[in-house]
């Protein structure tokens, strides 16, 4: 009780020193931001910013601001020219404010679209959509234009919009497959201003560039980010199971995918469904897993034909890939030709595939698509099938100066005629291959002196782009440092040390104290459950004993000295075992069992016209490996014996069935075809019902008092065996651990 009473002194006395001291033993931060009009993001000056503590400033002339304030504090954002704005602080990130309809005076408006940084603001915008426009067409020129949008903001730019070119940036980069730029400009544009969007294109940039775990690191927090539309959430499922799949974690990968088909079902994005039925299909191919992989490409390729044609032959080529890879030739064959079907009616249409190999978008063709059916038709050994359609491959292939192609297919064609003898054909199909070959070498130096001037350039812009981020950095940590209190905040630090330390050993105080009290309530109550135990295995019914003597007795009078020997060293043997038992809390169930059928033996010398026994056990079940309390059975089978055999009119039966049900779960029964436990009630008298509710309430005191101990370890229900409520049936549950 002492002990109570100080716990509950000591919690009430740190609850108000705590009290007292948090708001001085929060967390202080420099909270920077942003006030600008919704509609046309002009900046807002002179707004006062103040928290609910004191603190005060006023918005620039490019509507930031800078203010010292605490986790939980409220931001008031008031000016005459909208309603006042409260905030309330819960991480030291930026603070943007957009106000709606906001509408500068006539002078003010004229004096904005006169000011420098104004007509800065607009140029930015311009050159970031002018990066966007060429971005696909264009490499060079748009990273131009991305550097020139960078340098209209200055050395002060507002970094939500530097964040905005920056992401852009890493946007160009992933469409012309330089990740590793891509990463990194993904990086600066986090170290402006953290969102959303730009975190899901590091992940997902990091995936391309085959840095898996990166990616995954990366976009598995964004999985418990709140107000996140669905296709965003979409996208983040995806790139997990993308992530995991390179991993070679394909369950992993599975379950996320899953995750993101039923985002997608539920909101009815059909591109998405059909995208992710699709790396279904594919990660189980990879595991060779090919019902379950079929499955999803037909369902894959059956939701295609509902959206654009060109999606529609982007699954077949995927699937005949597949069929491919797995030898199914004639599906191959069958899928390829309907995807020149549908490019046959799609004329000057580029149609892409995404290269799960390589991340890359490779040109589905129809050249590309002749040259697989001809080498599908090769593999089958159909030489004849496969001629034309190399032939044509390589005639559409010429016509679209498409080297790679009709290299391959001139060569293969070659390889036909060869094949087939006519070695006169292959002859001059291998010379047009070689005449190809050099075409393309030739064209491939071009190539790789395109790639490294590309690259110089690349690197000279990139540079200036690193520059001009230097710059503002810089700057912007000159204004930071003038703007901080953080003298003012060491020295209330100080002050406050030694109350935090107080506070924090108090706690430790408390616990410990908390933790003694708990540990000696355990020990309680565990030696109280150790001493009911003991007390309860000790309290055998005296029925058997005195029972045992009278028949050791009646054998002495009918001068059956040989019977009464066998029958007193039997038992002397039980109850010897029984007294070594009775420290134990379980043994082991090949012992329990030994007893109980000696018992069984006894009592079935004793009464040996009333009933006969069966002991079954399951030959399958490990019952070394289970342990059970020490006469725990013997009271049920003196009962089946003593209220319900020995009173049947016909000879009985008694039977205990020893088997495994499930994992770790052992099931003993005990059957008696005996009158039952309703008869047996009506032919009892007043003294056996005490003895009865006596014996079964100890068994149920032992079964509460080790179920507590060990975790529901014995479980024992009882039931009639018959309908007509004759017989007993004892059900025991055992568990291993």
């Amino acid at each position: 009780m002492k002990n109570r009473k100080f716990i509950v002194h000591l919690l009430l006395f740190f609850s108000l020193v705590g009290a007292a001291q948090q708001q001085s033993t929060r967390e202080r931060v420099e909270i920077k931001g942003s006030v600008k009009g919704k509609e046309n993001y002009e900046p807002i000056s002179g707004v006062e910013v103040s928290t609910d503590k004191g603190y005060f400033t006023t918005t620039n002339r490019q509507g930031e601001f800078s203010i010292t304030a605490t986790i939980g504090d409220y931001l008031i954002f008031e000016s005459e020219e909208f309603e006042t704005v409260r905030h309330r602080i819960t991480s030291d990130e930026d603070v943007d404010v957009l106000v709606k309809g906001y509408e500068s005076s006539a002078v003010s408006r004229k004096e904005k679209r006169s000011s420098p940084y104004s007509r800065k603001v607009v140029n930015h915008q311009r050159f970031l959509d002018s990066a966007n426009h060429y971005k696909r067409t264009n490499l060079e020129k748009s990273i131009d234009f991305i550097a020139q949008s960078i340098g209209q903001l200055g050395k002060r730019g507002n970094k939500t919009e530097l964040s905005n070119a920056l992401t852009a940036l890493g946007e160009i980069y992933v469409y012309h497959q330089q990740y590793d730029l891509a990463i990194s400009s993904y990086k600066d544009a986090l170290a402006a201003r953290r969102t959303v969007k730009t975190e899901l294109l590091l992940g997902q940039a990091y995936i391309l560039n085959s840095e898996f775990e990166m990616g995954a690191s990366m976009l598995a927090p964004l999985i418990e980010v709140n107000g996140l539309v669905p296709y965003q959430r979409i996208e983040i499922y995806e790139g997990l199971g993308d992530a995991h799949k390179g991993m070679g974690i394909s369950q992993k990968a599975l379950d996320y995918y899953e995750e993101g088909l039923q985002v997608a079902q539920k909101n009815q994005i059909s591109p998405k469904i059909i995208d992710l039925n699709s790396k279904i299909a594919d990660t189980y191919a990879r595991d060779n897993r090919l019902v379950e992989a079929e499955g999803f490409f037909a369902n894959s390729l059956n939701l295609s034909k509902t959206v654009a044609p060109e999606r529609k032959i982007q699954e077949n080529e995927k699937v005949a890939d597949f069929y491919s890879e797995k030898n199914r030739y004639e599906d191959e064959i069958q899928l390829r030709k309907q995807s020149l079907n549908e490019l046959q009616q799609l004329p000057g249409l580029t149609v892409n595939k995404d290269n799960s190999a390589t991340g890359q978008l490779d040109s589905i063709t129809s050249q590309q698509i002749n040259y697989k059916i001809g080498r599908a038709y090769i593999a089958q050994d159909k030489l004849d099938e496969a001629i034309p359609y190399l032939q044509k491959s390589i005639v559409e292939a010429d016509s679209e100066d498409d080297l790679v192609v009709k290299k391959d297919a001139t060569r293969r064609l070659s390889e036909v005629y060869r094949y087939k003898g006519d070695f006169t054909k292959a002859l001059e199909t291998y010379q047009d291959y070689v005449s190809v070959v050099d075409s393309l070498y030739a064209r491939k130096e071009q190539e790789i002196s395109r790639a490294a001037r590309l690259n110089r350039e690349i690197a000279t812009k990139q540079n200036r782009i690193s520059s001009l981020e230097q710059e503002r950095e810089l700057s912007q940590s000159k204004y930071s440092l003038a703007v901080t209190e953080q003298q003012l905040f060491e020295e209330t630090s100080k002050r406050q040390g030694w109350i935090i330390y107080s506070l924090i050993f108090g706690m430790v105080l408390m616990a410990l104290t908390a933790f003694l009290f708990y540990r000696n309530n355990q020990q309680q109550k565990l030696a109280n459950n150790l001493l009911a135990l003991k007390s309860l295995r000790t309290q055998m019914n005296p029925h058997f004993i005195f029972n045992a003597l009278n028949s050791v007795n009646n054998y002495i009078a009918k001068s059956d000295e040989r019977s009464a020997n066998r029958f007193l060293s039997d038992f002397s043997v039980l109850m010897r075992s029984v007294l070594e038992n009775s420290e134990e809390d379980f043994i082991p169930l090949p012992k329990e069992l030994e007893l109980l059928e000696l018992y069984v033996k006894l009592e079935h010398s004793r009464f040996a016209d009333k009933f006969d026994f069966e002991i079954d056990i399951d030959g399958k079940t490990d019952i070394e490996a289970y342990e059970i309390p020490p006469m725990l059975l013997q009271p049920y089978i003196e009962n089946a014996i003593w209220h319900g055999l020995r009173y049947k009119e016909e000879k009985g039966f008694l039977k205990i069935n020893v088997k495994e049900m499930a994992q770790g779960i052992l099931e003993i029964v005990i059957e008696d075809n005996g009158i039952g436990r309703k008869k047996s009630a009506v032919l009892k008298t007043e003294n056996q019902k005490k003895q009865k509710s006596k014996g079964m309430g100890n068994i149920k005191k032992r079964i509460q008092i080790l179920n507590d101990m060990y975790k529901n370890k014995v479980d024992v229900s009882i039931t009639d065996l018959y309908d007509d409520e004759t017989g007993t049936k004892v059900t025991l549950k055992l568990r291993k651990d």
